[in-house]
């Protein structure tokens, strides 16, 4: 069965997402008290504000970390937290838990921000390797509130309304029984994608 372009390009962008952050978990697991997973990946076209509105219930808070990285190639990588995990997360991660809050700490955003930093950075790192440039992304930012409020937060920096290929990938986290899922989100445009596309495609007739 012959693919169509689309297709192609969106398994392309699986395969580097699920192989960067493969890595990457796995040097996750061997500093942190539990063991880290990838738990499910897709690559789908759309918007960040669809994915964010449809990603659970509209009074559910999220806390979000996100890099932009800007040029003639620009992207954006965003990390999807459950900041009622918080506990669960600083005890699989760090070996003991924070206490409970009913709002987001320093601390746990600290935390938050770190894991963000590091799993972004991996994904944004294997499309750099891929392409052979350097990408330079912004601070990253780390935003907690109800999906709407979000996307009110982030739309100062990135269009959430364009349409992309969205890569979307599960992490799981477990120490014992406990088990705490994150969701990272790669909104990749249509030039970036056949720029990595194309040089696949030469790599393999070298």
């Amino acid at each position: 069965m012959i693919k169509t372009m689309s297709e192609n390009v969106n398994e392309m962008l699986g395969r580097i997402a699920v192989a960067s952050l493969q890595k990457c978990v796995g040097k996750l697991s061997r500093v942190s008290a539990g063991v880290w997973s990838i738990a499910g990946a897709e690559v789908s076209t759309g918007t960040l504000e669809e994915i964010i509105k449809h990603r659970g219930p509209q009074d559910a808070a999220a806390t979000a970390v996100y890099f932009e990285v800007k040029g003639d190639l620009p992207f954006v990588a965003v990390i999807l937290f459950d900041p009622r995990d918080i506990d669960r997360i600083s005890k699989c991660f760090l070996g003991y838990s924070f206490s409970v809050s009913p709002v987001l700490t320093q601390a746990g955003e600290m935390l938050l921000s770190e894991l963000g930093n590091i799993i972004l950075n991996s994904f944004i790192s294997a499309l750099s390797n891929t392409l052979k440039r350097v990408f330079m992304p912004s601070a990253p930012e780390c935003l907690s509130g109800q999906p709407q409020s979000l996307l009110e937060s982030m739309s100062a920096a990135v269009d959430i309304r364009r349409s992309c290929h969205i890569v979307r990938v599960k992490l799981d986290l477990k120490c014992g029984e406990t088990v705490t899922r994150s969701e990272v989100l790669g909104l990749i445009p249509e030039k970036l994608a056949q720029e990595l596309l194309a040089t696949e495609e030469k790599d393999k007739h070298l």
